[in-house]
């Protein structure tokens, strides 16, 4: 059974990658945040706890653990990231700090111990989660902390991809464009939902990265845009 970590499992789209990896028979640690959980849950994971990403220190303790636990955790689907509007104009740099910190801190901190992990054992794969407004400069100028998080996310695969040339680690880059949700949808009541990406398919697109084929992709960059 291949086992993989799951970052912001209990969010929208981590629920559903949680359900369709269980599925085809992942085992699955998961992070999660505060809340009750979904119903049905506790089962489809190995452990799933709340940790706090934004704590350098408690994640890498947290990584170590479950690496020992199951010395073959083989990939991680970092999911967890934060949202905030604003121009330039009406952005400060504490808004800045947040999004850096919700949106590259906390898949940072993931990543070094999981690359040390995967040096390890001998490779590894890493998902990330990057955003369209972080390749779209007249999208990102209504969403600059946002944009300017998301945007170390692209940069930080790529120097994952350097170190991990000849050592079998390797990291992609999943850019959504808005994603078919409950929240969404009452969010966006006119919009037509049948262009957005449904959370399903994001799901099948992880599946196939971790797949044998999948695992050959280098600097992938995929963009799930359907019709949006």
């Amino acid at each position: 059974m291949k086992t993989i970590l799951i970052t912001g499992a209990n969010g929208n789209l981590g629920t559903v990658m949680v359900k369709a990896l269980h599925g085809q028979g992942y085992g699955i640690y998961a992070t999660v945040g505060a809340g009750d959980l979904p119903e049905g849950f506790a089962q489809m994971t190995m452990d799933a706890r709340n940790v706090n990403l934004t704590d350098e220190e408690a994640t890498r303790q947290y990584i170590e653990e479950i690496a020992r636990l199951n010395p073959d955790l083989s990939a991680a689907v970092l999911l967890v990231g934060g949202f905030a509007m604003g121009s330039i104009a009406d952005t400060d740099g504490a808004a800045i700090d947040k999004q850096i910190a919700l949106n590259f801190k906390t898949a940072y901190h993931t990543v070094r111990p999981l690359m040390t992990h995967f040096e390890r054992r001998g490779g590894g794969q890493i998902i990330l989660v990057g955003a369209r407004p972080a390749l779209d400069p007249t999208a990102g100028q209504g969403m600059v902390a946002y944009s300017l998080g998301k945007s170390l996310v692209f940069q930080l695969a790529e120097i994952i991809n350097a170190a991990g040339k000849s050592k079998h680690i390797s990291a992609s880059v999943l850019v959504p464009s808005t994603i078919d949700t409950p929240a969404n949808r009452n969010a966006m009541p006119d919009a037509d939902f049948t262009k957005w990406i449904k959370a399903e398919h994001i799901a099948d697109t992880v599946h196939f990265l971790l797949t044998e084929a999948g695992s050959t992709l280098r600097q992938g960059v995929l963009k799930l845009y359907n019709e949006a």
